[in-house]
This record gives structure tokens, sequence and C-alpha cells, in this order.
């Protein structure tokens, strides 16, 4: 049996692809034996073509796509290059779209198979990272991490080293190679010992004049220049690297085997396929029991609280040191699970790749909420018990398959939400409304009030900002009304978005929110600071809680007895749900024109209603009549917004506050939504349709040069 041997380059530009090119002609050339250069640097496509002045015809994506019985020299030959000089060479595609092709399956096969026929099997693997790049990996026997002597490769080349353990490879498989060493680098190879915690196994010298040359004639400097002291070099790493019995060593290593697609474990991707055998992940124990798997995750932690102090790590809100911490912290992870018997636990690599993921997000992140949040398809986590976690996909609600492994690590997880916005939860305060770096909402209640244990609620927040397009694809409105709502936010008209919870109030107001011109001064008040404007010249205002002795609470009503002060040319207010309506309505009618805002209720008749008892929670202790008037000259449109049965959310009326009619505010709906009927997936079939009325606003818009055309309002 050959070996299969892997070079890394931490970072571009460390002469990776010519060390793994004269490497393999150094084993040639010292011991006659023919060796393979293969090509996986996807990144590089071709650069080994330069290096070896080859240009084969074929390529390694179509030979891991074409079928044969076994690979051997004569169904290799096709495919190879066999060079006079006694080396073989199979190259990648020049092209990315080609590459994209590759059949990893194909792959593993080939691989396993040019063991038996070549000694060596050289394999330039990128940055080691890469689907193509794992499985060459994976059946590697040794893996050389070519470095510089350099501060910034080194750090680059230590973050590819703590991948490779992370995926569980053993340690003594990679070495370290330090590329175009000079005695006159100041960082000399205890500094690189030190940054990479690894020995250096062999140093080569910086000879560029001699590769510069080799590399100008497309031509390996082992073969160009074989008396240079750097082709000296590589005859003396081959030739240590047969003395030493290296390569018979390392094969005896019981080195993890899995699949490519598992790799997305620990980038923090896909959560990994259930396991169903003994000891895996899908082996949690509902009886109170502690099953083998929850229990080696508890040792952990018991174990990194005398390793890693979280406290005292620094602010966990800036994103340098939550990256030191989790580097700090996956490095003591893998340092304590290296002295546990994880054979029978964990005896594939991506069930090890997985347990390291779930403590490493228990730890520091939002345990196995993570996975939840990471899935763009999941907007809505609904967490009622630490073993009943609902999410909403495609606007409907299913049971996950996570857990929490108990109720204190769910108490972990909301203290590290709540902690960084000098917020708390606890027996006194049992309840709090939060969000998370991205922005995502989340409310949470503990006991006592909560009876099954703490309960969590995330809103997820979208990693793309909605625009009116958008909504417009997701059939919650139409071109016509979205140009309408444009043109109605332009005219610096009061708005009022109603809807129940969950249909969609937020994202509307936001996209309205982006209309506002950008010349505009613009001041948002939200509980939990949720709108994602794409203006500059906007000042956002969040409420804050009591402190611990009762002191310092910050309501929305101050926040916009606030904002008054500070010349705002729009105001809008997350959502009303108190006494600061009347603050929100006196601001529309003293000169605040323009300003937006939502409230809680089923139809624009009720919106009308839940602002009066609002008014009436400020205790101002004014009378009826009195409230409905300044209703009715602050607002403008009421834009009702409804989840529909079948999950989706649409604008369902757009109205018009017309005045007084006696004691009664008027309303003429301009524009609602009709409902036909459902089609053959049980979705809602509707239109949207305009009532005939035209808004009594038009004309002033069109006296401000604004073109609205009337037959946007005419009954089609």
């Amino acid at each position: 049996m050959g070996h299969i041997i892997a070079v890394v380059g931490g970072k571009g530009g460390v002469g990776k692809s010519v060390f793994a090119a004269n490497l393999a002609i150094a084993y040639q050339l010292n011991f006659k034996q023919r060796s393979l250069i293969l090509d996986l640097d996807f990144q590089s496509l071709g650069d080994q073509n330069i290096i070896l002045g080859l240009n084969p015809p074929k390529n390694i994506v179509e030979l891991t796509k074409t079928q044969v019985p076994q690979w051997d020299p004569k169904t290799l030959a096709p495919f190879m290059m066999n060079t006079p000089q006694g080396y073989s060479f199979i190259a990648a595609p020049r092209e990315a779209a080609i590459a994209r092709d590759i059949d990893l399956d194909g792959l593993g096969k080939f691989l396993k198979a040019a063991s038996t026929i070549f000694p060596w099997v050289v394999v330039d693997c990128g940055n080691g990272t890469e689907p193509q790049a794992m499985k060459a990996l994976e059946q590697a026997t040794v893996v050389f991490v070519v470095t510089t002597p350099d501060v910034i490769v080194l750090n680059q080349t230590r973050r590819v080293m703590s991948k490779i353990q992370e995926l569980m490879f053993p340690q003594e498989m990679v070495q370290v190679v330090v590329n175009r060493f000079s005695p006159n680098n100041a960082v000399n190879p205890q500094i690189i010992q030190k940054n990479l915690g690894k020995v250096p196994f062999f140093v080569i010298p910086d000879e560029t004049s001699t590769c510069d040359g080799a590399l100008a004639k497309s031509q390996p400097f082992t073969l160009s220049a074989p008396a240079a002291p750097i082709s000296r070099s590589y005859s003396d790493l081959v030739r240590k690297i047969d003395q030493t019995k290296m390569l018979d060593q390392l094969a005896k290593l019981n080195k993890p085997t899995g699949t490519v697609q598992k790799l997305q474990v620990v980038q923090g991707g896909a959560q990994a396929s259930s396991a169903s055998g003994e000891g895996g992940p899908g082996a949690r124990s509902k009886s109170g029991v502690i099953d083998p798997w929850t229990s080696m995750k508890l040792r952990v932690h018991k174990a990194l609280i005398d390793v890693v102090d979280m406290k005292k790590m620094g602010d966990s809100n800036d994103p340098k040191q939550r990256e030191v911490l989790r580097e700090k912290t996956q490095k003591a992870i893998l340092d304590v699970l290296n002295k546990e018997d994880l054979s029978t636990l964990c005896p594939t690599r991506e069930l090890r790749a997985q347990l390291v993921k779930e403590v490493l997000d228990e730890a520091l992140g939002l345990g196995p909420l993570e996975d939840l949040l990471a899935d763009d398809s999941v907007t809505e986590i609904m967490v009622n018990a630490r073993d009943q976690i609902y999410i909403e996909q495609g606007g409907r609600p299913g049971l996950s398959k996570v857990t929490f492994s108990s109720e204190q690590q769910m108490m972990n997880v909301i203290e590290r939400i709540v902690t960084p916005l000098g917020r708390r939860v606890d027996e006194k305060t049992p309840y709090v409304d939060a969000r998370l770096h991205d922005g995502s909402r989340v409310h949470v209640i503990i006991p006592p009030l909560a009876l099954r244990g703490p309960t969590i609620t995330i809103r997820k927040f979208p990693k793309k900002r909605i625009m009116a397009s958008d909504l417009v694809k997701f059939g919650s409105m139409t071109d016509e009304i979205a140009d309408f709502l444009r043109a109605c936010v332009e005219a610096k008209l009061n708005i009022v978005v109603s809807g129940g919870t969950g249909s969609g109030k937020t994202t509307l107001l936001n996209v309205l929110s982006n209309f506002i011109p950008a010349s505009e001064r613009i001041i948002t008040v939200e509980d939990a600071a949720e709108l994602q404007l794409g203006q500059d010249h906007v000042v956002r205002l969040e409420t804050r809680p009591k402190n611990i002795e009762g002191e310092g609470e910050v309501s929305i009503r101050d926040l916009i007895k606030c904002c008054l002060r500070m010349r705002p040319d729009r105001i809008v207010v997350g959502e009303c749900r108190g006494g600061e309506a009347l603050d929100m309505l006196s601001a529309m009618n003293t000169g605040h024109s323009g300003s937006l805002t939502t409230v809680h209720a089923n139809n624009p008749r009720e919106s009308l209603g839940r602002l009066e008892t609002l008014v009436m929670m400020a205790g101002m202790g004014l009378p009826l009549k009195a409230i409905r008037e300044t209703i009715s000259s602050a607002v403008n449109l009421i834009i009702q917004q409804s989840r529909m049965s079948d999950g989706t959310r649409k604008v369902t009326y757009i109205s018009e506050v017309i005045g007084m009619q006696g004691e009664i505010v008027t309303l003429q709906d301009i524009f609602v939504y009709k409902q036909e009927g459902l089609d053959k997936n049980r979705k809602i079939v509707g239109r949207f349709v305009p009532t005939g009325f035209i808004p009594k606003f038009v004309e002033e818009m069109e006296a401000k040069g604004m073109k609205i055309s009337r037959g946007l309002f005419a009954v089609k």
C-alpha cells in the first residue's frame, strides 16, 4: 500500500502548490519510484499546470464521473500524464463551473485505488476545507501544512490547523513545513512553534531566484536546478520522511471517517442528520435519566469552567473578543475530548464534530437553537419547554427534533441573550423583551409564571432587508399598491399599520420606513430595536427597563418626548401599546407629519377603538369625543396587515380616515383583498381590488406636484 500525502496552505502565496509538486518529484528522484501529483486546489485552478509545464487534455472532474470496474494504470491512462522524468500528473479543471461538478463519491473511490497503484500520491488540497480536499484528508496518511515565517500567515495557518483538529483528525497526522525561511527572519522556528503549538517538521530555505527561474521555464526546480540548495533541501526532506518511518507510523493511527457533508456541522451550517445508534445525539433520554451523550457534554462543561473564564474575556458585544473567546473555548473542548475515550460514544468523525459543535454552542452560543437560527427557512422559534421546541417554516408551525438537555442549560442561554443588553430576568422580573445580535426579537418568561419551565419565543430577523418588491413577490400586495403606499409616505401622510400578532406589521412598517427620502432626519422609538432602515440620517432609540432597585426605567413615552426635541422630520414608533399613543397622536397633530406606527387590531375599525383605549391609558382624563377628534385629525391612513389561514401575510385593507361624523370617526376603504377560495394545495386564492373611492388626500398630493393616476382607484 502506498501513502496519500495531503498538502494544505494556511494562506494564499505561501508556496503550497510549488511545495507539493517538488515534494513528489524529489521522492521520485531519490527513490526511483513513480509518484502521482493530484491537483485538488479548486481556488487556484491551473496553478499546477504552470508549475509543471503540463496541460493534460482531461482533468480530475472527468475522472470522478467516469464509471469503471476498477482503477488501474490502464483505466487511468486517458486522465493522467506520465512524464519522461518519472512522475504522473492529474490536473484540476481550468474553469470553476466545471470544478463544481466533481463527483465526491467517485473521488473517494479513486483515492482509495490510487494508494494501491502509486507509492506516493501528493495531493494539492488548497486551504484544506473544500469538500474535495476533505475527501483527500480522510484518506491521507499525513497532512503537511505549509506556512512562511510571517505573523499574518502564521495566524491564518493556526486557523487552518484548528479547523483540521476540530474535525477530529489525530494531531500527529498534521505536520508543519516552514517555507522560504532565512536566518535573517525575525520570526524564527521557536516563534513559529509558539504560535502554532507544534514543532515544525522541516524548514525549507528561501531561494527566490531559483524558484522564480523555474516558474518562468514552467519546470520544477528539483528538475531544472537539482544542485541548488533548495532542491537539496527537498531531497533531505523526503529522506527524513523515509528514515524516520513517519508514514508507516502514521498509517497505524485510528483516523476518523465520515462523509464530506458532515463538514457543515462544524462550519455552523445545517444540522447533522440525526443519529439512531446507541450513544449518538439521537439517543436523548426524556425519562430524567442522563444519557451518555448528555453526560459527556456535562463533563466537558465542568472541565471548561476550570480552563476558560467567560466573564474575563471582555465585552461579548465585541466581535473580536467573541472570536478570541470562541477559539480559546474550542481549543479547551478539544483538549478535554482528547483525554476521553470516544470510541463507543462517537465512533465516527461526524459524531465527534457534532459533539464539539454542541458543546461550543452551549458554552458560547444559544445551544440547540444555533442550528435553527442558521436555517433561513425557519422564521420563528417557540420553546414551550426544554424538550418541546416548535418552529415556523413556510408560515406553518411544526415540532422540531432538537431539545435542550436541561432547564439550567435554557437559563444559561437566556442569560447570554439578556445580559449584553443590560437586562435581567429572575423571580422578581420573570419576563423580558430582548433581541439577538442580528436584531431578532426575543421574549422570555420563566417560572413561577411559566409552569412548564422557561419559555423562549424568537421572531427571527431576516438577513436580507425586505423591500416592497419582496412583498409583491410574496403576494402580500401588488405593484400598484406598493407605488401608492410609496406616494403616501413621500407625501408625509400619518400612517398606522394595524394587524394581529405575527401578521407582519413590523416588516411592513420597515418597508414603509424605507420609502422616506434619504434627506430627512428619522428617529425610531422601539421597545427592542428591530427596524432596519436603509437611510443614513437615522437616530435609533430603545427603551430601558427598571434596574434591580426598581429605578431607571425609560419608557416609550419618555423617548417620544425626547425625540420631539431632536428636530425629527419623521418619527417612527415600533408599536403603540400604552399611553404613548397620546404622545404619538399629539406629535402627528403638532407639525410632525409623516409619522408611522403600529397597533394590534383585527381590522381598521377596531384599530380606531384600540387607539382610543390606548389614549385613555395615558391617564389624562380626556373625554371620548376629544380623543376621537384627536385621532381623526392625526391619522390619515390605516393599513391592515393580516395573517391568512394558509400562513401567508397580506395587506387586506387600506383605509382613509376621513374625519368626524357626529361623534364617530369615519373610515373609507380604498383597497381591499377579496378572498375567492383555495387552490389544490389549500393555498388562498384572491385578488386586490379598489373600492372606487378616491381619497381626499390625492388632491393635496397632486397640488404638491405628485402624479397619482385616478385609474388606480377605478373598480375593475
